[in-house]
């Protein structure tokens, strides 16, 4: 049997272009990454005026979490005009009830048709805007399993002052070690915090926002008359939209939680979505985003591009194609492949398979060196653990980016029930 790795066989050619497309593709993230390491978490300037603001959360059956969400928001170190509403949206339980005796002004909204999210925030825009006017001149976007830390609204107002008109902050969540899967997300977010969207801010390009956590200002609100995302993910979407229309997304380091999912079953419903998603951006977005890259050379459209096109796409697409080949290698008797073209693409297929571990496992390895202090955890062999359950977690975006594209998705609710205040979270690792 005669080995010879000087020849370029087609899927030694392929799997070389493969990789360095991938590299290519991503290599400003791994800048992003040494400055994000090295220069920790941006300073922001004090801000000059104490804005007002309102917080809209959209709560479908949140009886359990909802009021200490409420009472971390009426009770932020922060001496401006602070409001929260809640809109019950299609709720069976007391959560407008709950949340009316924790302070908060609730709103119950009965819509099976239009039920979800967006629409629930587009019920309290509109609302607000015809209630309350001018009054607020930005709103806080929160989900209701989520509390802020007492300092959010201050952290946040200094960006709100230099002039974004959307921000977003730093996620963390209160239950890293409940499950392998709750430390895997909370993982994600704290990294995609410190090294995506806090090094965006040192660089002046744009943000995005996700889930819950974010500011809008009223002016976008009042130009859009309520909210016009309706997608699976309305938060990307709302991220793209604001690139294509070149509104800087701003980011300040202020904290806040939320709850993860606790079973890897409940994860795939969840991220399911997410992946479904970001090709309906993607789609509908692409033309503006390839505009905005190669007409006006905007940074801040490629990064978004990248962000919402499936890069497990690519891997996938190389062990599939190096897959079909051995299998036809085998099949042929040699005739398709010789012995060592074969060798050659079963190491490729378990290269594939490596180096994407390893990049996931350094990944998560920096992100719980950097971020260690903001790891609120009991269980302390979780954050070791999770160093090499992450990169598992992260690889199984790569079947769900094909299953995707072609299964039909709906949104879902996800259940919360962990009830825990502020100082429950940080006070969690003793």
């Amino acid at each position: 049997m005669e080995f010879n790795f000087s020849g370029l066989t087609p899927i030694v050619a392929l799997n070389f272009f493969v990789w360095v497309f991938f590299m290519l593709l991503y290599l400003y993230q791994i800048i992003f990454a040494l400055r994000g390491f090295f220069q920790g978490m941006i300073k922001l300037p004090e801000a000059k005026k104490k804005h007002s603001y309102a917080f809209v959360i959209a709560a479908h059956n949140e009886e359990p979490v909802i009021a200490n969400l409420v009472r971390s928001i009426l009770t932020q170190e922060y001496d401006g005009d602070i409001c929260c509403f809640v809109v019950a949206d299609n709720c069976t339980d007391s959560t407008a009830k709950v949340a009316r005796e924790a302070g908060a002004i609730a709103w119950e909204r009965d819509d099976l048709v239009r039920k979800g999210k967006s629409w629930a925030l587009d019920y309290a825009f509109r609302r607000i805007l015809d209630e309350y006017g001018d009054r607020f001149e930005g709103f806080f976007v929160m989900d209701a399993d989520n509390i802020i830390a007492p300092t959010y609204v201050e952290r946040m107002n200094e960006a709100f002052d230099l002039g974004y008109l959307v921000c977003t902050s730093y996620r963390n969540s209160k239950n890293f070690d409940s499950s392998w899967v709750s430390s895997a997300y909370a993982t994600w977010f704290l990294r995609e915090a410190r090294y995506l969207n806090n090094v965006r801010m040192m660089n002046g390009t744009s943000c995005a926002i996700s889930g819950s956590g974010w500011l809008v200002s009223l002016s976008i609100v009042r130009g859009m008359r309520g909210w016009r995302f309706h997608t699976l993910t309305e938060d990307i979407q709302f991220s793209t939209f604001c690139c294509a229309h070149g509104i800087q997304i701003g980011y300040a380091p202020a904290e806040f939680f939320d709850e993860q999912p606790l079973t890897f079953k409940a994860s795939w419903v969840q991220r399911m979505r997410w992946t479904k998603g970001f090709y309906q951006v993607l789609f509908s977005y692409f033309n503006n985003l390839m505009h905005g890259i190669f007409v006006r050379h905007r940074f801040a459209s490629y990064d978004m591009f990248v962000t919402i096109a499936p890069g497990m796409l690519l891997s996938l697409f190389s062990l599939l194609v190096n897959s079909l080949y051995l299998l036809l290698g085998f099949l042929s008797h040699g005739y398709f492949a010789t012995t060592s073209d074969l060798i050659l693409c079963t190491g490729s297929i378990l290269t594939t398979f490596v180096s994407a571990y390893c990049l996931f496992f350094i990944m998560g390895l920096i992100t719980t060196i950097t971020e260690r202090k903001s790891i609120h955890a009991k269980k302390k062999w979780r954050i070791f653990t999770n160093l090499f359950t992450f990169p598992i977690f992260m690889l199984s975006y790569m079947p769900m980016a094909v299953i995707a594209l072609f299964k039909k998705v709906e949104w879902i609710p996800t259940k919360h029930d962990i009830a825990v205040n502020f100082e429950d979270v940080v006070g969690n690792t003793e």
